[in-house]
């Protein structure tokens, strides 16, 4: 009779570690330094980004100071309710979209354009001036360019903007009583302000194109702008569509410094300007109504997480390989 192997491990013999074990620990042992300098990051993100999803659970409760998050009175949707059947939830979120997407229109094709244009600025000196005069206005405060807005567009004194209008012999306009002309100074606002960032991205997108590209349109008779248009423009796609995703997925988070600073909270100009995020802060000061300010939180945060997805679905059913995830 023929006695089968035995599978068992002799007496001291060691056991064999499987490959994807041995594997897994040494890439762990290998990136151990580049996890340890992630750690702070990793803290951070999860003190002040996660942790704090924790008070969602307001947008459902009648929230009393003496009670606290665990004590208060559970509502169900009545927050919700109460947001919609004001109809200021469609007021804002109107504004907060149309807004946002009029900046994120204009913001593409205007810093496109400049980053063409520095591109074509060979004089260093004259390259580093541009870049640097284009860029300040992104460290100003919001705070100091609602005063520059309001010199340029009060009534008393009269700004720059009237001066010019009653030179050309036409009456003053007031325009913090008049909430009709306000989506374009704040998409003029938000230009000044943003261009200079974004056009140093798409600057720095266009350097890292290979010269040799536009070499060989040059020897084949490709003016400039035929070289733009077939060169330029299709190898910063996969660059301007990430941007695009990033800022479509914070659609429904407008910029609180803009619309409360420059249009100076005026109630009369709430019709266009009053956006999601301005409503939170004054339901907060004004009416100290936490639960339904927790709640248009909550209807901006998922329905951006909603449209963000949507939008990279789109994507990646045109090209996988431009999605985000």
């Amino acid at each position: 009779m023929i006695k089968e192997p035995s599978l068992a491990p002799k007496p001291g013999a060691s056991r064999a570690i499987p490959a994807v074990g041995r594997s897994s620990r040494h890439r762990l042992r290998r990136n151990l330094s580049l996890l340890l300098m992630g750690l702070p990051g990793i803290v951070q993100i999860f003190i002040f980004a996660y942790l704090p999803m924790f008070g969602l659970v307001i947008a459902f409760k009648d929230y009393r100071f003496n009670l606290g998050i665990l004590g208060s009175k559970w509502v169900g949707l009545a927050n919700f309710e109460y947001l919609f059947a004001r109809g200021t939830a469609w007021r804002i979120t109107y504004n907060t979209v149309v807004l946002n997407a009029l900046f994120i229109t204009t913001t593409l094709i205007v810093s496109l354009a400049v980053a063409i244009l520095m591109n074509e600025i060979y004089q260093s000196y004259w390259a580093r001036f541009y870049q640097t005069a284009m860029f300040l206005p992104h460290f100003i405060s919001w705070v100091i360019a609602g005063y520059f807005v309001f010199g340029f567009l009060s009534m008393n004194p009269i700004g720059w903007v009237n001066q010019i209008i009653v030179s050309l012999g036409l009456q003053p306009i007031r325009w913090y009583n008049e909430p009709q002309y306000w989506p374009a100074i704040l998409t003029v606002v938000n230009l000044w302000k943003s261009v200079g960032f974004w056009s140093i991205v798409y600057l720095a997108g266009i350097m890292g194109i290979l010269p040799e590209y536009y070499e060989a349109a040059k020897i084949d008779g490709a003016n400039k702008w035929q070289q733009i248009i077939h060169i330029t423009l299709p190898l910063l796609v996969p660059l301007i569509v990430t941007n695009v995703l990033l800022q479509v997925g914070r659609i429904f988070y407008a910029d609180f410094g803009l619309f409360f600073n420059v249009t100076q909270d005026q109630p009369v100009l709430y019709q266009t300007t009053d956006v999601i995020d301005t409503f939170v802060y004054r339901s907060l000061r004004k009416i100290s109504d936490i639960g339904m300010a927790a709640a248009a939180g909550f209807y901006q945060a998922l329905v951006g997480l909603i449209l963000i997805s949507l939008v990279n679905w789109v994507v990646r059913r045109i090209n996988p390989e431009r999605a985000l995830f």
